[in-house]
């Protein structure tokens, strides 16, 4: 198994979607191909996206999605946010995640970002721990949601 050295942050290119599809895949166990057609088909339409994907010899092995704020709400153009995150199941808890995370971050403060902003799910324990680690705690923003 190759370390977090050895990997490879690059920005994410539409090549990508078949490795980013089967890693989906695999972390949620449904294939969502149209899913992940019109997602990265519509982040590449925006100037203010900014993913990455994390490569081992070659093989796109994780991904990390992000986008500039810019929209109403009175959010300014400083917000960052981290949409979406997965890494293949044989390479979590080893860094890679964390790679792609410091990567982005990198990448969003060099341009201005001074917040970032992610949702998760209350009951996802690991993923807070994740973002807990990377120095991410609750912010001021509430999640409402109604049920139809």
């Amino acid at each position: 198994m190759n370390s977090p050295e050895n990997v490879n942050v690059r920005t994410l290119r539409k090549e990508d979607l078949n490795a980013i599809i089967e890693i989906d895949e695999r972390v949620i166990g449904e294939k969502r191909r149209t899913y992940w057609e019109r997602k990265l088909e519509m982040m590449n339409s925006k100037s203010s996206q900014i993913s990455l994907v994390a490569e081992l010899e070659g093989k796109v092995v994780g991904f990390i999605l992000g986008d500039i704020s810019g929209w109403e709400f009175g959010v300014p153009e400083t917000i960052g946010w981290i949409d979406t995150i997965g890494v293949e199941p044989a390479y979590q808890k080893k860094g890679l995640a964390t790679a792609l995370a410091h990567e982005l971050i990198l990448n969003l403060k060099n341009l201005g970002v001074k917040t970032i902003y992610t949702l998760v799910s209350w009951n996802d324990w690991d993923l807070l721990q994740f973002f807990h680690a990377m120095g991410f705690s609750r912010g001021d923003m509430i999640n409402l949601e109604l049920k139809i």
